[in-house]
């Protein structure tokens, strides 16, 4: 019985004899320590929110081993009875074997996949300053105020962004159902999301899929619409079938989609049939991120894989003339609102205060003459902004835009960034039900309050505005940021 025996789990048992105890000491440590090293190599970590980690294991991805781990894996002591090894004379040379230790060679998959682990932590370590204002520096703009969840965990997670983010554009379909779409109308953000991501100049896109981070699917569904779909047919099959075949392409030319069944893969459309077109897909409707201005809960909007993304109305395409207001001392309307007759919300709210012709709240289905609607949008302090047939509304953006408080008027709606924005800072929500309460719930906003809300409206208005090229925080920037948060959600094995 030599060294090697008691050394190695795999070889023959050993005699049963009072001499093999102090061997059999020693193999089942070093077997248990080794046990529970494999086991962490396997582990993962995943990021149950924005800013509190749900630690399932640790995975350290270390380069090389610590000396305790080393010694872990060192040979046992040989036993009292093996014999002596034969010592060498005093003048004799002796060639010394040394220790031959494996190194880890680790794939760009996996060192993508380690330095979101390490940007996990930044971010969870950010998180435990509960400052209101950020402590990184940024020679553009600091994070701060009770308008964000945590802004120094959102600052850290903007910078790690910057530095790691890196998104592949698909370039298989034709346009202008793939990479393109309006840029104009109530889908302007739509359309402008997609042609950045075209253009190609920005910081995050790159030409290396084996350096993505996600990978965009750059179709339209406001393009597929209006090409496929038949008016009045109620008939979507069509605009389902060229997804199924956008895929079946992605997923037989390419390695990635398979990898993941879609979970790293992004579409992002602002139509209200987007959550719709994405069901034809199984995997894109259930794993990959969808970016949807339509975020809607009852319809299978999931705010943990999936973004809400901001319905703009941009009329000519530019935001000019379109941000700002008068002080709050001018704006002598309480609430506005303005539409057609557009679902079963608008329907109750116009019910309600239509023909009142309260003086504090107005209502119209349509706007009398001579009244401008954006005049009306700084003239008021609150701005209602009730769902259509489907939850998202440009009015939000519209309100934000001229510095009038949004008033929320929706079931099942996940408002835009809502993962890092703490809306009630800055807006009112107003349940369904309680629409004939309405101008006794803002009555009851003491004026102090009111102009905070209002402060943090001016505030908040540079993460929704649609720049062309984009600025840093603007709208570009921070829903590229809501797809950087739930590609951290996740952790992704290579196979290979």
């Amino acid at each position: 019985m030599g060294t090697s025996t008691a050394s190695s789990p795999t070889a023959s048992p050993l005699p049963r004899s009072s001499s093999s105890l102090p061997v059999l000491y020693l193999v089942v440590p070093v077997v248990l320590i080794s046990a529970g090293l494999f086991a962490l190599a396997g582990s993962r970590v995943e990021l149950a929110s924005p800013w509190k980690l749900r630690v399932t294991f640790e995975s350290p991805w270390p380069s090389s081993y610590s000396e305790e781990n080393q010694a872990a894996f060192a040979p046992a002591s040989a036993p009292e009875n093996e014999p002596p090894m034969e010592q060498p004379e005093p003048d004799e040379t002796v060639a010394i074997e040394e220790p031959v230790r494996a190194v880890k060679r680790y794939s760009r998959f996996e060192r993508l996949e380690a330095s979101l682990s390490r940007a996990r932590s930044a971010i969870r370590e950010a998180a435990l300053v509960r400052n209101l204002t950020s402590v990184h520096a940024d020679a553009d703009y600091i994070p701060q105020g009770p308008i964000y969840r945590n802004a120094n965990a959102f600052h850290r997670s903007y910078l790690e962004m910057e530095k790691l983010f890196k998104i592949y554009v698909y370039q298989e379909g034709e346009p202008p159902m793939f990479h393109d779409g309006p840029c104009k109308s109530i889908y302007s953000t739509e359309g402008r999301f997609i042609h950045e991501m075209e253009r190609g100049h920005n910081m995050y896109r790159t030409t290396g899929p084996d350096e993505a981070l996600v990978y965009f699917l750059p179709f339209s569904v406001v393009m597929l619409v209006h090409y496929l779909y038949e008016p009045g047919s109620h008939e979507t099959h069509a605009i389902g079938r060229a997804v199924v075949d956008y895929i079946d392409v992605i997923a037989a030319k390419h390695p990635f989609w398979n990898r993941s069944l879609g979970a790293d893969h992004f579409m992002l459309s602002c139509h209200d049939w987007g959550p719709r077109t994405s069901s034809y897909v199984p995997n894109l409707f259930s794993k990959s991120i969808r970016v949807l201005c339509n975020a809607n809960t009852s319809e299978g909007f999931d705010p943990f894989k999936d973004a809400s993304l901001p319905e703009i109305n941009l009329k000519t395409g530019e935001i000019f003339g379109l941000l700002g207001g008068p002080s709050p001392s001018r704006r002598g309307t309480l609430a506005f609102f303005a539409g057609h007759l557009h679902g079963h919300i608008r329907y109750l709210l116009l019910q309600e205060w239509k023909d009142k012709e309260d003086p504090d709240v107005r209502v119209y289905d349509k706007l009398p003459r001579g009244v401008s609607y954006e005049s009306m949008l700084r003239q008021s302090r609150y701005c209602l902004c009730p769902s259509g047939y489907e939850v998202a509304s440009p009015r939000i953006v519209e309100a934000i835009y001229a510095e009038c408080v949004p008033v929320l008027i929706s079931d099942g709606y996940v408002p835009p960034f809502s993962d890092v924005l703490n809306w009630k800072a800055f807006s009112v929500q107003v349940q369904v039900k309680d629409i004939p309460n309405i101008k006794k719930i803002l009555m009851a906003i003491s004026p102090s309050q009111y102009l905070r809300m209002q402060r943090r409206v001016k505030q908040v208005q540079r993460h929704f505005v649609a720049n062309g090229p984009p600025r840093r925080y603007d709208v570009f920037h921070m829903t590229v940021h809501s797809i950087w948060l739930r590609r951290l959600n996740i952790r992704i094995t290579d196979s290979a």
